[in-house]
């Protein structure tokens, strides 16, 4: 299956910001709600061989906040080909994109790939969070191919690829999860951060990559723990 989803966000008068357009088919939809977008799956998904597409574009100091209802189960198809997902999100001059949906699970023998572009003008601000869960209850994990590319006035800010699950030889070894259960990725860029305490239940470590943009990778066994410290290096949410 193929599916895509269209956002645009415009500023319709000072200091207010309207989608001007929403489109989607299954299994992604859109919601709006009073705090923001919500991607709400109307189908099971992604199985394997889906080729899933979002595009976003956050205009002149417009502002958007997207969130999801529920977690994402990642899941087999009958074939044993990969699912893809592509995120492109364009965010503009004086703009925010806030980008915090609920974790991923990767079920059992699942193969996904995922590749997220973000191209930011100068000053745009944004935040974004992916949590990704390895394996149900008791079950092992599927495997993910992670591709987060991240410009800045047209000039690289990041590039990075996160491998995880058995499909990859080493993801669970000592220098990938080290046996962890849930991996979580915070970007901060533009915003004012704090500083980060991993506590017993979460391995984290945070990445500069400007005087104002952050990366902060986190390692539990837990949902819970991981979100919490990813949600805490956002200074003012």
């Amino acid at each position: 299956m193929r599916s895509s989803a269209t956002i645009v966000a415009e500023t319709t008068r000072p200091g207010t910001t309207r989608c001007t357009t929403l489109r989607s088919s299954p299994p992604l939809a859109l919601r709006e709600t009073h705090d923001g977008l919500h991607l709400v799956a109307s189908a099971a998904g992604p199985l394997g061989g889906d080729d899933l597409a979002v595009n976003v574009d956050v205009t002149t100091a417009a502002r958007l906040v997207v969130r999801s209802v529920a977690a994402q189960l990642i899941l087999p198809g009958p074939h044993g080909a990969p699912s893809t997902a592509a995120l492109h999100a364009t965010v503009g001059a004086d703009a925010d994109l806030r980008w915090l949906p609920s974790p991923s699970v990767l079920v059992e023998g699942a193969d996904h790939r995922s590749t997220t572009t973000l191209a930011l003008a100068a000053t745009a601000a944004m935040q974004w969070r992916e949590v990704i869960v390895l394996g149900r209850h008791d079950e092992t994990s599927g495997s993910w191919h992670q591709r987060l590319r991240v410009d800045r006035s047209g000039r690289p800010l990041l590039r990075t690829d996160l491998l995880l699950g058995p499909r990859w030889p080493g993801a669970e070894g000592p220098a990938g999860t080290a046996g962890a259960r849930v991996v979580g990725t915070a970007l901060v860029v533009g915003h004012p951060v704090r500083s980060i305490t991993a506590g017993p239940e979460v391995r984290a470590a945070a990445y500069p990559l400007a005087d104002d943009a952050v990366m902060v990778t986190a390692l539990g066994d837990a949902v819970e723990p991981v979100e919490a410290l990813l949600n805490s290096f956002f200074g003012d949410s």
